[in-house]
């Protein structure tokens, strides 16, 4: 499944897990290991070959699950609520590999702060002969205050 049109309804994690050699099923695995603060489920969804790569407002440039899982483990132990989803995206696929380019949305409170979240967001799965596995996260966030509260706030 291709898309050339963005797809406006949104990714959050809640939608049936019921295939995973399913582009959209490994993309929703993410979100439900992200909102859900799974990291067991997290390490599943990532390539864990060391090939994988992330860039994100958290953690800049990581290479490889060892580097990538203390950036989620710092997300994760927040004290306070975050939710986020992702649309208004298009879904490419080749062979093996899948990516979807597109705009996360969300809200992080916590230390009686509240941020409305604005995200580019561009993620790489690889099939890897039994299910898909992302392998790259790119992350952007245009406003540079919202990105400075936002690093402040998960530190």
């Amino acid at each position: 499944m291709a898309t050339t049109v963005p797809v406006q309804d949104a990714i959050t994690g809640n939608e049936k897990l019921r295939d995973l050699t399913e582009p959209l099923h490994a993309l929703a695995q993410f979100y439900r290991a992200l909102n859900g603060r799974d990291i067991a489920l997290m390490e599943q969804n990532w390539d864990n070959t060391g090939q994988a790569a992330m860039d994100n407002p958290l953690g800049g440039i990581k290479r490889g699950w060892a580097e990538i899982k203390p950036v989620y483990e710092r997300l994760f132990g927040v004290d306070g609520s975050y939710h986020f989803e992702f649309y208004d995206y298009t879904l490419h696929q080749f062979a093996d590999i899948f990516y979807v380019v597109g705009r996360e949305r969300g809200r992080v409170s916590a230390r009686n702060q509240e941020l409305e979240m604005k995200i580019r967001t561009t993620r790489v799965f690889r099939f890897d002969g039994s299910r898909w596995r992302q392998v790259h996260h790119h992350g952007s966030i245009d406003d540079p205050q919202l990105l400075a509260k936002y690093r402040d706030l998960v530190r």
